[in-house]
């Protein structure tokens, strides 16, 4: 389904519904980002270079992952 087409459908659904989508994926994205980094530390990847790679500050990542 492609973004457009999403974006419709999103827009004739009830907003709950639409809503409760929205925060699945975000957590879903949250899940998937964590375990990339995670992969990308594994392989010696640098903080800048994830940083760069989410198009995010070196140090936000670190902050949110460095534990």
């Amino acid at each position: 389904m492609e973004a457009e087409e999403l974006s419709g459908r999103v827009s004739e659904t009830d907003p709950a519904v639409a809503l409760r989508a929205v925060g699945a994926l975000h957590r879903l994205a949250e899940q998937v980002e964590a375990v990339a980094v995670a992969h990308a530390r594994e392989r010696g990847w640098s903080w800048e270079q994830i940083g760069d790679a989410l198009g995010v500050a070196r140090q936000s990542v670190h902050a949110k992952y460095g534990k």
